[in-house]
């Protein structure tokens, strides 16, 4: 494993960080067993930072029981303040107390005001924010501070310059270089001394896995022995200002990928020609992505019960896949997960447009008008009636056509 310094307080970090946001799980919640079992092999393979947030569920209590003895001692905690949740100065300080309790720590390493805004941060700060942290650190609850960043590129230098901060996590990866802090950002907080800490380098697992044939063409001519998984992260990983990557592993075979990736690619160590080749394979996939989502899920839960995410992943992968026709893997995928063949219903059609997703979402979609183009291409007239034959008289075929689609 490969570390590197953040120059304002002189931590060496792993390349490659674990987020536990996306855990895998049993019966709907974290499956304790494989996922300590992942992580404990992430530490003894060299992984020294992990990355976790209030709103992640059962995330950090579940670290907190795991991370014991020689674990505890090995690695960096990161978490973060839900600011959405936030209403008054003394929420801060509870939410804190509470991290501390559910991590089992006297002292958290990396804290994170999340999913933040210009807007967002003056709220904070007419709630007394900055004496908040300041009280933190002296009484040694924290020890570095920073944001997690979800805004648009114009107010990005404006929030670094509102405070010291040590740290802050971006959005980054090769299709989304120029968007919410933007590589001109990340120079600027480089340039200050400060960790940079990337998320969603695969975008939601959008650039990893099965890519548009014309894309994954232009891979293979370049090397047909890389992953599109590799091509993503080492795009990240050549630039000299990430001091940190976190992927969001679930499986062995995720992790030993991103292992065996972060190992090898330093910084600036990619030739012009590899850059070349992911330029060309941007361009071919912007001109098939419909909605620019990461799968976050910071919409969600949905009051209405609305799988946003789901219900946009598949309608972008019917475009970036040319999933086209009226049977096809998209549709068939829509029904099975979000359309209750599989589970509840979440589909778009639920969507009374109350608007509560708006506020939450990082890249500031228009939650509601893209999900009525979800609706419009996969909920036509008679749909339901197909999905109740479906449900009652036809599962046994829809298996076997689920099958064949996935030969």
């Amino acid at each position: 494993m490969q570390y590197r310094q953040i120059k304002k307080n002189g931590d060496e970090l792993s390349a490659l960080g674990f987020g536990a946001m996306r855990l895998p799980l049993k019966n709907g919640k974290i499956d304790r067993d494989k996922a300590k079992e992942l992580i404990y092999y992430a530490i003894d393979n060299g992984i020294n930072f992990i990355d976790t947030a209030y709103l992640y569920g059962d995330s950090e209590t579940f670290l907190g029981e795991i991370l014991t003895d020689e674990y505890k001692s090995k690695v960096k905690l990161c978490t973060k303040l839900p600011s959405i949740n936030v209403r008054k100065y003394e929420d801060m300080e509870i939410f804190l107390n509470d991290q501390l309790r559910r991590l089992r720590v006297e002292c958290i390493d990396y804290y994170l005001i999340h999913a933040v805004d210009l807007k967002t941060v003056r709220r904070l700060i007419k709630r007394d924010l900055i004496k908040f942290i300041d009280k933190a650190k002296s009484e040694g609850k924290i020890k570095n501070i920073g944001f997690s960043y979800h805004g648009p590129k114009d107010e990005f230098e404006v929030i670094l310059d509102a405070y010291d901060w040590d740290v802050v996590m971006v959005q980054y990866n090769y299709f989304d270089e120029n968007v919410q802090a933007s590589i001109e950002g990340i120079e600027c907080a480089a340039s200050k001394d400060m960790g940079v800490f990337v998320m969603e380098p695969l975008k939601g697992g959008i650039l990893a896995g099965k890519m548009p044939k014309d894309a994954e063409e232009i891979f293979k001519k370049a090397d047909p022995d890389k992953s599109t998984a590799q091509w993503a992260m080492q795009w990240v990983l050549n630039n000299r200002n990430i001091t940190c990557v976190l992927s969001g592993m679930n499986s062995f075979e995720q992790l030993e990928e991103n292992l065996a990736i972060s190992d090898k690619t330093t910084s600036l160590s990619m030739t012009f020609e590899e850059m070349e080749t992911v330029e060309l394979v941007k361009r071919v996939m912007r001109n098939s992505l419909k909605i620019n989502c990461s799968t976050c899920g910071y919409c969600m839960p949905c009051p209405q019960g609305v799988n946003i995410p789901e219900c946009i992943k598949i309608y972008n992968e019917k475009f970036l896949f040319d999933n086209k026709g009226f049977i096809n893997r998209s549709l068939m995928d829509y029904y099975q997960y979000v359309g209750g063949i599989m589970g509840s219903k979440g589909n778009a059609g639920l969507c009374n447009a109350c608007g509560k997703c708006l506020r939450k979402c990082p890249q500031k979609l228009d939650i509601i008008s893209e999900l009525k183009k979800v609706k419009k291409e996969f909920e036509f007239p008679g749909g339901k009636y197909i999905l109740l034959f479906v449900e009652k008289i036809g599962f046994p075929i829809y298996k076997q056509i689920i099958k064949l689609l996935n030969r």
